[in-house]
């Protein structure tokens, strides 16, 4: 099949690292991909030109801007495109109106909870739009039944494909990776390691986080949380770690491209959300064989399964959230148990493969 697939750009995140791999994947798999950028092409976009994926930039400017449209129909047009996949609300809209009449069978996938502005102009778009729309994917179940509920999707279009990742990437924990985290954290080797990876905003709640640790800390002074990211609340939470008395044992690493690398050294990987998606440092926690706490929102619960591949906690819940972690270090059985399972449950249901053949599924129709 010829299939463009269309986004606000190619920087680093959730959402553009999956569109990346799926794209490879298909390219692979003897799929004929592109990818259009709304804005600029963004940081990652060489990964996919290196394979010969065609990576194309409208460059729209702020308002309506008909000169980008036409660059996008022209650029849809010429691939004959046959499946136009968009990615969140704005890449949507304006693909749907540059592709008026040319044919192609539209995806949207709403990455994240989605449609949570239901006021919003944003959002009264990307809802007209859906009249010349085949089907609105949701990265899990909770937001296909949220935006069902709050009529933000029609039901007849809704449907659900959890994302996935390059599962085989991913090598598991190791007394080896544990040992080059600690000499880059400079570390004593008895100190236990719970970490976190996403952008420093709101949604991620890592303040939560760092006053959970706090309270580990009182209790198990040989423990340090890492960081790693980037944001607008770094210089926040910081402070936060400051006031609670822990900025010693909280370290920050900013934005890496050694993810996985890092993730292989930690001990347990918590993540504090209050609004998340289906998420992909879950993911890819789970494909490194980690023992994982989670907060219960978004598609949290249906990556960690509580008892058997992690623990769930209540968003915002400080307390809980810091006995689960004292819980995991104190139990070497148990976290090894749930760290075996997170990694049987991604490589049979979150691998990018398993992604791809449910939305050529729905591509085909």
């Amino acid at each position: 099949m010829n299939i463009s697939h269309f986004v606000e750009n190619l920087n680093r995140g959730g959402l553009e690292r999956m569109v990346i791999e799926l794209a490879k994947v298909q390219h692979a798999r003897g799929h004929r991909v592109r990818v259009i950028c709304l804005y600029e092409p963004g940081t990652l976009a060489q990964e996919l030109e290196t394979l010969g994926i065609a990576v194309l930039a409208c460059d729209k400017q702020p308002s309506l801007d008909l000169r980008a449209l036409r660059r996008a129909r022209r650029w849809i047009r010429s691939h004959n495109t046959e499946v136009l996949h968009t990615h969140n609300a704005v890449a949507h809209y304006h693909a749907v109106i540059a592709s008026i009449g040319l044919g192609a069978r539209i995806i949207n996938t709403r990455h994240g909870m989605g449609g949570n502005q239901r006021g919003s102009r944003r959002e009264w778009l990307f809802r007209r739009s859906l009249l010349l729309t085949d089907i609105v994917v949701s990265v899990c179940e909770a937001a296909r039944t949220g935006a069902v509920k709050q009529g933000m999707l029609p039901a007849k279009k809704a449907r659900v494909v959890p994302n996935g990742i390059r599962v085989e990437s991913f090598r598991m924990a190791s007394g080896e990776m544990r040992e080059r985290l600690h000499q880059l954290l400079d570390l004593p080797a008895r100190v236990q390691v719970i970490g976190t990876v996403g952008r420093l905003n709101w949604a991620k709640d890592q303040a939560s986080l760092i006053r959970a640790f706090r309270l580990l800390h009182e209790r198990e002074p040989d423990t340090a949380l890492l960081l790693v990211g980037d944001g607008e609340l770094r210089n926040e939470l910081q402070q936060c770690a400051m006031d609670e008395q822990v900025a010693g044992s909280v370290h920050f690493l900013g934005d890496r491209n050694d993810v996985p690398e890092l993730l292989g050294g930690l001990d347990v990987f918590a993540l504090s959300s209050v609004s998340e998606g289906y998420s992909m440092a879950l993911l890819e926690a789970s494909a490194v064989a980690l023992p994982i706490i989670a907060t219960d929102v978004g598609g949290n619960s249906e990556i960690v399964k509580d008892g058997l591949t992690g623990t769930i906690v209540p968003a915002r819940n400080v307390t809980a959230l810091s006995d689960a972690m004292f819980a995991m270090l104190q139990q070497a059985e148990l976290t090894a148990s749930l760290a075996h399972g997170a990694r049987a449950w991604v490589e049979q249901h979150g691998s990018v493969e398993a992604m791809a053949a449910r939305y050529d599924e729905l591509y085909r129709g």
